[in-house]
């Protein structure tokens, strides 16, 4: 089929679950607020209590906390899509979109890509809430611009995985039980809230290839909120957090396309 078609096939899907977060409100709402509810909790419950290079301040750990919230936000944004190709199976919407004349592979790429304007909405908001409890971006223009799309491209890879997993597992509940399970620990196990010197040694050395560190890492860097003193990190992922994150997101782009587009042509309503 030409490129042409495929385009304009993915575009109408990604317009028809657009639309559909306007008409069903509640899931925006609900996505927003998770955040919300991490940065607030965080950042005044937990805040002078757990420590950054530069004691316990409040404030240093509010610069230290939101790159790590944001992480943790664009991945569980992601799972949106597993969750939504899920529902539609279950619902016989999947048969009904094979039976069209278009493009397989545009109802995965417009279901992803649509999820990627929820993110942008998404960080958004956690932005704003985040500026409001006292954090800021010192770094240029550019470099915050690049943040926010390094985030968004990690999230848009997390999204195919959930996308074939979402085709695989019986049921949304099913989905959302094993997301959860999966990516907790490795949203916790990292440096996303504390630091990695905190963690026990083996635990340390996950958390330090964890790609979820390294885009954690990155974000700060690019958003100037790496704190005065903090020694530069002993592993290689974390020395070139950019780089690692773009070489996470290229593999789960090229391991997790091919065998989405293949789970979705085997679907079947449940």
């Amino acid at each position: 089929m030409a490129a042409p078609t495929v385009f304009a096939d993915a575009y109408v899907v990604a317009k028809r679950n657009i639309i559909k977060i306007k008409r069903v409100p509640d899931l925006l709402v609900f996505t927003t607020l998770s955040p919300i509810m991490f940065v607030l909790l965080f950042a005044y419950v937990f805040g002078g209590a757990i420590a950054v290079p530069g004691g316990t301040d409040p404030d240093a750990y509010r610069e230290f906390l939101m790159a790590g919230i944001f992480a943790q936000t664009a991945i569980f944004g992601a799972t949106i899509t597993g969750a939504g190709l899920a529902e539609d199976i279950k619902k016989g919407i999947i048969d009904r979109f094979r039976s069209l004349p278009m493009a397989p592979s545009a109802v995965l790429s417009g279901r992803t890509i649509s999820d990627v304007a929820n993110n942008v909405l998404v960080l958004i908001v956690m932005s704003l809430t985040g500026l409001l409890v006292g954090w800021a971006i010192h770094s240029s223009p550019a470099e915050a611009a690049l943040g926010y799309l390094l985030l968004l491209v990690f999230a848009y890879a997390i999204s195919w995985i959930m996308a074939w997993l979402g085709m695989l597992v019986p049921s949304v509940e099913v989905f959302n039980n094993a997301t959860f399970i999966v990516i907790f620990p490795l949203t916790f196990v990292a440096n996303t809230f504390v630091p990695l010197e905190t963690l026990p040694a083996p635990l340390q050395t996950f958390a330090e290839w964890n790609p979820v560190s390294a885009v954690t890492q990155a974000s700060r860097e690019l958003f100037g909120n790496i704190p005065e003193g903090v020694p530069t990190p002993d592993a290689w992922p974390l020395q070139n957090p950019v780089l690692y994150t773009l070489i996470w997101s290229a593999i789960f782009i090229v391991v997790f396309v091919p065998l989405a587009n293949y789970q979705y042509r085997r679907s079947t309503s449940r």
